[in-house]
C-alpha cells in the first residue's frame, strides 16, 4: 500500500469483532481468561491492548520497521529506550536536542551510570572523535529541535556499523510521511506522536519502532516492567490523527515555506532558521533525505529580549504556548519554554540563544499567519 493508504488502513482494520471501520477503544484494564492459562491474546492492559496493538502495528508499517509500541508520552518513550543500556555505557547525542531530553539524559539518566557526549552532529571527524571504549548508542534528531539543524543519516549509520553502535532516531518533526529512517539503516525510531502523527494537540503519547527481534523483544520488556504504555483511549486519538497525516503535512509545509521566506527579508528578524531555505546548511542533505522540509520555522531577533517579548504579547493568531503539530499556529520562547531545563551555558552552546522563536506553523490561511507575524513585529 501507498503511504496515505497506510495511515487509514495498516494494523487489523476493519475490526475483527463487529467490522467497526474506526477502531474500538477497548476500555479495559483487564480480560478474561478463555481457560486457565488460556486467553484470547491479551490478559492486561499494560502488557497488550486491541486498540494499543492497531496503533502500534501502523506507526510500525509507516516507518517500515518491524514493530512498534505506544507510550504515554514521548517522553516515556524515550526513558524505555534508553533503558536498553546500563551503567557505565556513553551516549553521544547532538547539542541542541529536545530540552526533556537534555534533562533526561543530564539530570536523571547521568545520576544512573549513564554518560553522554552532546556536539554538534555534523561531521563524521567530530562523531568518531566523541566515541569511547564504552559508547553504546548514537542518539539524533533531525530536524533538531528548535533550531531545525540536519544530520546526515546515512553517516550516522556508517559510523554506527564500523563501531558496532546502535543508531535511535527522534523522527517526531520529520515524521515519517517525510522521512523514514529505518530505510537509512537506523535501529529504533521514537516519536512525541503528542505532535505531528495526533495532530490536534488534544493528547500526549509517544512511540517507538524497532527493526530486529532483540530490539523488539527487549522493548515489550521494558514497555511492560516499567509500565509506560499508553492508554485505549490516547491510541485511539493518535490513530484518529494519523489518517489525515498526509494531508496536514502538505499544508504545514506550504505554510512553512512561505513563513520562512517572509522572516528571511525582515528587518528584525537576524537569522531564519528552516532546512528548505537554500541558504540553511543542512539544505542539501535534507532535500535528498527527505520527502519535504516540514512545518517548524525558528528564527532569531537582531535586538534580543527586549524584541522577544514584544513580539510574543502581540501575537493573536500564533498562540504562545509548549508543543507543536497541531492544526492551530503556536509560537514558543526555547530558552524560558521548551528548553528551560538546560543550563544557560549548554544553551548558548548549542546556539539556542536568548533571542530566539520556535514557530510550529500550523493550518491556517498563509496571509493571516503572515499578517499575524508582521503586526508583532512591526514595534521590534
Amino acid at each position: 500500500m501507498k503511504f496515505e493508504t497506510m495511515t487509514i488502513h495498516a494494523g487489523e482494520r476493519p475490526d475483527r469483532t463487529f467490522g467497526a471501520i474506526s477502531v474500538p477503544i477497548y476500555q479495559t484494564s483487564t480480560f478474561a481468561f478463555e481457560d486457565v492459562g488460556e486467553t484470547r491474546g491479551y490478559d492486561y492492559s499494560r502488557t497488550a491492548n486491541p486498540t494499543r496493538k492497531v496503533l502500534e502495528d501502523t506507526i510500525a508499517q509507516l516507518e517500515g520497521g518491524q514493530a512498534g509500541f505506544a507510550f504515554a508520552t514521548g517522553m516515556a518513550a524515550e526513558a524505555t529506550v534508553i533503558h536498553l543500556l546500563k551503567a557505565g555505557d556513553h551516549i553521544i547525542s547532538g547539542d541542541d536536542v529536545y530540552g526533556g531530553t537534555y534533562r533526561l539524559f543530564q539530570d536523571v539518566m547521568g545520576d544512573c551510570g549513564l554518560e553522554f557526549t552532546l556536539l554538534r552532529m555534523d561531521s563524521r571527524q567530530k562523531i568518531e572523535q566523541a566515541i569511547k571504549p564504552n559508547t553504546k548508542m548514537l542518539w539524533v534528531e533531525t530536524p533538531s529541535n528548535p533550531l531545525l539543524n540536519i544530520v546526515d543519516i546515512e553517516m550516522v549509520v556508517d559510523i554506527a556499523r564500523k563501531y558496532n553502535l546502535l543508531t535511535v532516531m527522534d523522527n517526531t518533526f520529520a515524521t515519517p510521511y517525510l522521512l523514514r529512517p529505518i530505510e537509512y539503516g537506523v535501529d529504533i525510531v521514537v516519536h512525541s506522536t503528542t505532535k505531528y502523527l495526533n495532530g490536534h494537540c488534544d493528547v500526549v503519547s509517544g512511540a517507538v519502532v524497532t527493526t530486529t527481534d532483540e530490539l523488539t523483544e527487549r522493548i515489550q520488556f521494558l514497555l511492560n516492567a516499567l509500565g509506560t504504555c499508553a492508554s485505549p483511549f490516547d491510541c485511539w486519538l493518535v490513530l484518529r490523527g494519523i489518517e489525515t497525516l498526509p494531508v496536514r503535512m502538505k499544508q504545514h509545509e506550504e505554510n512553512a515555506a512561505a513563513v520562512a521566506n517572509y522572516l528571511v527579508g525582515h528587518p528584525a528578524v537576524k537569522r531564519v532558521f528552516y532546512p528548505g531555505l537554500i541558504s540553511h546548511p543542512g539544505y542539501e542533505i535534507a532535500k535528498r533525505q527527505m520527502k519535504g522540509f516540514g512545518g517548524m520555522v525558528s528564527f532569531e531577533f537582531k535586538q534580543g529580549v527586549e524584541s522577544v517579548n514584544s513580539f510574543l504579547r502581540r501575537i493573536t493568531v500564533f498562540a504562545l504556548a509548549e508543543s507543536l503539530g497541531g492544526g492551530a499556529s503556536l509560537a514558543e520562547h526555547p530558552a524560558t519554554m521548551s528548553h528551560a531545563s538546560m543550563p544557560e551555558d549548554s544553551r548558548q552552546k548549542g546556539g539556542i540563544t536568548d533571542g530566539l522563536i520556535r514557530l510550529s506553523i500550523g493550518l491556517e490561511n498563509i496571509d493571516d499567519l503572515i499578517d499575524d507575524l508582521g503586526q508583532a513585529l512591526e514595534p521590534c
